[in-house]
């Protein structure tokens, strides 16, 4: 079992997006997913008791090496390109589309109160936004969700972990 775990070590550290139960076992002809499932959880507390600058997370479907979050300065000096922010516009009409998803953008406009048309461009060029196809009315207008990437960005294992509005609403008293 050593040897898969060290393989499955292996295949996400060398992933360049986060890697799933379901790709591990492709590669791992004959290894049940529990196995898989059961290699990644020692990995994860193996990752956690050491207290190093890396640990294991489990992100958009898969598992991906993160570093850690307290970190995070010492890891920004390191880059010498800042990321590109989001405006509060683009958030909001990132927002719009995350939880309402699939959306037509006359929807994101009326929710927001004006043309989406440049955050929703701007979305589509860093792909946290995607169009997921066309509303089945008349003119068939384009439908748009989120991405893999924004499960990424936004550290979420799937949209079930978005906060609730009730949430949100607890946060913003």
């Amino acid at each position: 079992m050593e040897e898969k775990k060290a393989i499955i070590e292996a295949l996400v550290f060398a992933a360049e997006a986060p890697l799933s139960i379901e790709r591990i076992a492709e590669i791992l002809t004959g290894t049940e997913r529990a196995d898989i499932n059961g290699a990644l959880q020692e990995l994860t507390r193996e990752y956690e008791e050491r207290k190093g600058g890396i640990h294991l997370q489990a992100v958009a479907g898969g598992y991906q090496f993160r570093t850690r979050s307290d970190l995070g300065v010492w890891v920004k000096k390191l880059r010498t390109a800042k990321p590109v922010g989001l405006s509060p516009a683009a958030l909001e009409t990132l927002a719009v589309i995350a939880y309402r998803q699939p959306v037509v953008k006359a929807d994101i406009d009326r929710f927001r109160g004006v043309d989406t048309a440049g955050s929703l461009r701007g979305l589509l060029d860093k792909k946290l936004a995607r169009i997921v196809g066309r509303k089945d009315v008349p003119g068939k207008p384009i439908l748009y969700g989120t991405t893999r990437k924004f499960l990424e960005v936004f550290t979420l294992q799937d949209l079930s972990a978005l906060p609730t509005l009730r949430e949100l609403k607890e946060l913003q008293d």
